[in-house]
């Protein structure tokens, strides 16, 4: 085991050397598809070059989505409500590896039921439980304890949140014309998604990572790692600007921390406007007939979840929870920076795929995935394929725009379920996730960590998890 580690930190640093930001993955990417263009189709410079301006915008719909899932679940996980019971939570841990179990445990089920949500329940979980354990004496190892709180990305892409088993269940989305509209209930909630899951959420992360926790005298506490954020996170009730390192940084335009202010100290009501800004009333009468409406949507559809609905309910669930318009704004204020990385990437993710699609080389890259693959092997083949693609596109929904179109023709000539050939590739997107630091960045702000700290231990879960993966995507009934 103490090999083990050593090899995680080693990992970690050559990572934290080596690795640039994913923006250079997909410029670098976008240049790779160009010249594979010229060499593999017909097209010439020009064609190429039209290609990508023509799907450069294609995705933008698509973006606003995914910037949704993101915002609405950061502004959910810091709503006074769910705070206040993270804080509760961080207190039964009493020993190192219970705290770094109890962290994993945390992130991957609610990540795994919505990954935006997760990633920030995770970090403020973790964050919490640091204090909370050094207040009584108990050391744990707070760069684990990071990437515990990371884990959940692990186990995203099979869930309910799946960027690309919603986009497939929404009505115009871009492979409507080849694959149809893919329920929900074909993807994440088949047996074959569910049991890998369970197997996933319940065992493999959180033993792994309780395997991996050093001894006491070896580990790293709060106090000797991140000093800086002693200081408790402010209760729900707290004013604005209290509290100390455990901030998030304020959002342009007013103040604010991870845990919302109570409304009533927080803004004196001194015009009309600030009156209405800070009316529970004005709130009501958004967030009531939203959720409303959401009843409504599966009491007369069924189990009909898309990337539209799951947004919908989420924004007023969260405005609920939050209380007043001026609460929520500024939770989504705070949680905007998290999302600059899909804003700005997701367009070059469109030109890719436009690339790809109108060159002709998804016909010729399904055709390379169709000669070494059968029905049998094909989910391991899409998984590994997704894998490799999240190291250039970090975003599980601009993967799948880039290279949707490839698996689903491959599947489709394979007489494999689309449904199951969408969770193998979610499967290949999640996992090398333990090895792309993309989605901790809010972790990290909200910890006061940086990748190279966590991103060894992430890349042993990920080589631990590989022969269930593996095995479950082999053998597991769909």
């Amino acid at each position: 085991m103490r090999q083990f580690q050593s090899m995680g930190r080693g990992l970690s640093t050559f990572t934290g050397r080596w690795m640039p930001d994913p923006m250079i993955f997909a410029l670098a990417l976008s240049v790779i598809v160009f010249l594979l263009g010229l060499v593999l189709t017909e097209s010439t410079p020009l064609d190429m070059l039209i290609h990508w301006y023509g799907g450069f915008w294609s995705l933008l719909t698509f973006a606003m989505q995914m910037v949704l899932i993101l915002l609405t679940g950061y502004a959910l996980a810091t709503a006074p409500g769910l705070a206040g019971g993270i804080k509760r939570l961080a207190r039964v841990p009493n020993s190192g590896r219970s705290a770094v179990f109890t962290t994993a445990l945390v992130s991957t089920i609610f990540t795994w039921f919505h990954w935006g949500l997760g990633l920030i329940v995770a970090s403020l979980f973790a964050l919490t439980l640091a204090r909370e354990a050094h207040k009584r004496g108990v050391t744990v190892h707070y760069p684990l304890l990071g990437a515990a709180a990371y884990t959940g990305q692990m186990v995203w892409h099979i869930g309910p949140s799946t960027s690309a088993g919603l986009l497939s269940a929404t009505e115009g989305h871009f492979l409507e014309d080849l694959i149809g509209i893919v329920p929900i209930t074909q993807t994440a909630f088949t047996p074959y998604a569910l049991i890998l899951s369970a197997i996933l959420v319940f065992f493999v992360v959180p033993f792994t990572m309780w395997a991996m926790t050093p001894r006491d005298d070896e580990s790293i506490g709060l106090a000797g790692y991140a000093p800086d954020k002693l200081d408790d996170v402010p209760d729900a009730g707290g004013g604005p600007g209290t509290g100390g390192g455990g901030q998030v940084p304020a959002p342009v335009g007013g103040g604010g921390t991870a845990l919302a202010a109570d409304p009533e100290t927080e803004i004196a009501e001194r015009t009309p406007a600030d009156r209405v800004e800070n009316s529970r009333i004005v709130a009501a009468v958004v967030w009531v007939p939203g959720l409303i409406y959401v009843v409504y949507w599966f009491w007369t559809r069924g189990f009909d979840l898309n990337l539209d609905i799951f947004n919908f309910a989420f924004l007023s669930l969260g405005l609920a929870l939050h209380g007043t318009p001026m609460r929520y704004i500024r939770a989504i204020q705070e949680a905007v920076s998290g999302a600059s990385g899909i804003i700005l990437q997701f367009p070059f993710y469109g030109g890719i795929a436009g690339m790809i699609g109108a060159s002709g080389l998804a016909t010729v890259m399904a055709g390379g995935l169709l000669a070494i693959s059968t029905p049998e092997t094909f989910p391991v083949v899409a998984w590994i394929t997704g894998s490799i693609m999240n190291i250039f596109v970090p975003s599980g929904g601009g993967e799948w725009a880039v290279i949707g179109e490839v698996i689903s023709r491959t599947a489709i000539d394979l007489d494999v379920p689309i449904g199951k050939a969408i969770i193998a590739y979610g499967a290949g997107d999640m996992w090398t996730n333990m090895l792309q630091p993309f989605w901790a960045i809010p972790l990290l702000g909200i910890m006061g960590l940086r990748a190279r700290d966590i991103i060894g231990y992430t890349l042993g879960l990920m080589i631990v998890a590989f022969p269930f993966i593996f095995l479950g995507l082999m053998f597991l009934p769909y």
